[in-house]
């Protein structure tokens, strides 16, 4: 099978070296050199030089006796700094997991991913457990990560439960990723496209493996990934059998987007920040912008870390004029400073904003069965700014009956806060977890998940009970017929 797959035009745009340093200060330090040599265990990888990824311009395949990060982060086929932030502490990792793992790339012009020394984008990487349930699990990674972002959230439980696992870096990674393509929503249309070539790529390359293709398709991922499980159920249905969107970036061209609501964040903040006769407005705008009442102690955090250089990458990516030759704006500006971010307003910028916009949006019109989690204490996306809105695009697409919706109460965008305010947040990854198995029983002939509701926060549960279970039964829902567990069971029993 040949992959037919055009390479979108990449270059370094929109210049700027004071503001390229500002953004470098932070990124990651580069990971390790990966990919250690693995050597065979006398016979059951022999066939590794017949595993060839369609489409893919370089590839390196190895036989692991642990497929998890278990072993991974030892054998050095994994880069923790990919995934460091997204997981709570006490997850437990499986492991038993042995197979074959496939790193390579997709032709592509631009370098923004170091990994293995190669610096190219379009990087990919394959997992293939020996024991297999006969599905594969795709994914696109959250933020601006790299292949492995997914590894400890994601890949580590569906490789435990026989699942084929496949990840993209999108096809640009890193905080400048704006910088790759000639004109705006260059680069998040191409994480659409390269989730798409991988997904072709992947299901070919199962199907040379096992002998079979694939007999269930499912694609996932968190945050940026969740948009683009949202955005391939709606325009490449047919490669899937059903996705779970984990908060999901909404992009749609009138608005609400993070181009909306966040800089009215780093308007409000401020004040509401240093107190006051201003302090109590400053509230007030910021619950009214959609972020809840109760979230207040997540904001110092947020305000230092995600609100400022998510909204000036992702305007300079789609609205690079707003700043004339800057690159990415002034980082922590003060309102009224020429060219501030926190005075941006979407609704009064040109119309090509809008169209570039129009490019990445989402319809609603998902043509396969969708799940939808969110927590209720999201601050970087507000829950009422984003998902809720797109189960309503969804119902008026007349797609209802494809969609579930879990708000899931005291959930926040990244796991490892959960560590800091301990009795105060939900972890989401185990209600990623009793989401994919809701998926699995729904896809079964005769079965439907529990209705769309608002999972509670257990009073008086412990850390431990919270970090394993999440169960999604709703009001008037009779229990599920496959219970949703969050421990690797048998791959036998999926499939």
């Amino acid at each position: 099978m040949r992959l037919s797959f055009r390479p979108l035009p990449c270059s370094w745009r929109r210049g700027g070296p004071a503001a390229a340093l500002a953004l470098a200060a932070l990124t990651l330090a580069p990971g390790p050199t990966l990919l250690a040599p693995v050597n065979s265990d006398g016979g059951r990888c022999t066939r590794l030089t017949h595993l060839r990824v369609p489409g893919a311009e370089h590839q390196r395949a190895a036989c692991l006796e642990e497929l998890t990060t278990a072993g991974t982060v030892t054998s050095g086929h994994t880069d923790p700094a990919d995934w460091a932030g997204l997981t709570p502490q006490g997850l437990a990792v499986p492991e038993g997991v042995p197979g074959v793992q496939i790193d390579g790339y997709f032709p592509d012009t631009s370098t923004t991913n170091t990994n293995h020394g190669w610096d190219h984008d379009a990087q990919f990487v394959i997992r293939l457990p020996d024991r297999w349930n006969g599905g594969l699990v795709v994914a696109g990674t959250p933020g601006n990560r790299e292949q492995y972002a997914n590894d400890r959230a994601i890949a580590d439980w569906v490789l435990s439960r026989g699942y084929a696992y496949a990840a993209t870096d999108k096809g640009n990674s890193g905080p400048a990723f704006y910088r790759d393509g000639r004109k705006p929503g260059d680069a998040i249309a191409e994480w659409n496209d390269r989730l798409t070539q991988l997904t072709r790529a992947a299901r070919a390359t199962v199907a040379r493996h096992y002998h079979r293709p694939p007999s269930r398709t499912l694609v996932t991922g968190m945050s940026n990934g969740g948009y683009l499980v949202r955005w391939q159920l709606e325009n490449h249905p047919g490669l899937y059998d059903g996705g779970v969107d984990w908060e999901g970036t909404l992009w749609r061209s009138d608005g609400p987007t993070l181009l909306n609501f966040l800089p009215e964040a780093l308007r409000d903040y401020p004040v509401f920040a240093t107190g006051g006769e201003g302090a109590g407005a400053a509230r007030r705008a910021l619950h009214a912008a959609g972020f809840p009442a109760g979230s207040e102690f997540l904001w110092p955090y947020h305000h230092k870390v995600y609100w400022d250089l998510t909204q000036r990458v992702y305007r300079e990516e789609l609205d690079p004029g707003f700043d004339g030759p800057t690159e990415a704006g002034t980082p922590f500006c003060a309102p009224g400073t020429q060219a501030c971010d926190a005075d941006y307003d979407y609704a009064a910028r040109p119309d090509e904003v809008r169209r570039a916009v129009d490019r990445i949006a989402l319809t609603g019109r998902i043509g396969k069965p969708l799940i939808t989690l969110h927590g209720t204490l999201d601050v970087l996306l507000p829950i009422t700014q984003d998902s809720d809105l797109y189960a309503r695009m969804v119902r008026q697409a007349g797609r209802s009956p494809l969609h579930r919706y879990y708000r899931i109460e005291g959930g926040t965008h990244t796991d490892a806060l959960v560590d800091t305010y301990p009795g105060r947040l939900r972890p989401l990854t185990p209600c990623h977890r009793a989401a994919f198995t809701a998926l699995e029983t729904w896809l079964r002939p005769g079965h439907r998940p529990p209705s769309s509701h608002t999972v509670p926060l257990p009073v008086e549960a412990d850390a431990a009970t919270l970090v394993n279970t999440c169960p999604l039964v709703g009001p008037g829902d009779a229990a599920p017929k496959a219970e949703a567990r969050t421990t690797p069971r048998d791959p036998a029993e999926v499939g």
